[in-house]
């Protein structure tokens, strides 16, 4: 299977989450044995010649991804999350969204000086959840190595709000 090919698992809602918009559902993806190994895999590659300690993964659909990575890799899992989802000591990163502000947030202790992260989610579009991970991550002091996602919504450019980072998808569309 190459990636191209995994397009044809992923499901297009059209007027979701508001008219005009196009989401795009990968539970068909994650559903399949086949599609979903081929997409860790993908994941997997892209890291390729990284040393990694930990694997990141934003709320939600991010963990579906970026733990099975964090396992290949034989690095830790490092759950990114919406406020107050989490059981401990945080450190937190206010980020902007279409209608408003959202907030994510990191133990404390979940990286530190030293550790070589990626950061592995499902789509990337216009880039403001990524570049609060980004903050999250590196206020804690690791070095994040790439941002890994499985879909990369082109239109939306999310990408130049992350310049100076390596980014890699899996697909793209334009």
């Amino acid at each position: 299977m190459h990636n191209d090919s995994l397009q044809r698992y992923i499901r297009n809602i059209e007027d979701v989450p508001a008219p005009g918009v196009t989401f795009r559902d990968i539970t068909p993806l994650i559903g399949d044995p086949q599609g979903f190994n081929e997409a860790v895999g993908s994941i997997v590659s892209m890291s390729s010649g990284l040393k990694i300690d930990k694997v990141v993964g934003i709320e939600a659909r991010g963990f579906i991804l970026a733990a099975p990575v964090a396992f290949h890799l034989g690095a830790g899992f490092v759950p990114v999350r919406k406020a107050g989802k989490l059981p401990w000591e945080v450190v937190r990163e206010e980020y902007a969204l279409e209608y408003g502000t959202d907030v994510l947030e990191a133990h404390r202790d979940a990286v530190g000086p030293g550790d070589s992260v990626v950061i592995v989610d499902d789509v990337l579009a216009t880039g403001g959840t990524a570049k609060a991970a980004i903050k999250l991550i590196e206020g804690l002091g690791a070095h994040v190595a790439a941002l890994l996602f499985l879909i990369e919504l082109d239109a939306l450019g999310g990408r130049s709000v992350l310049a100076g980072h390596t980014i890699h998808s899996v697909m793209t569309y334009r």
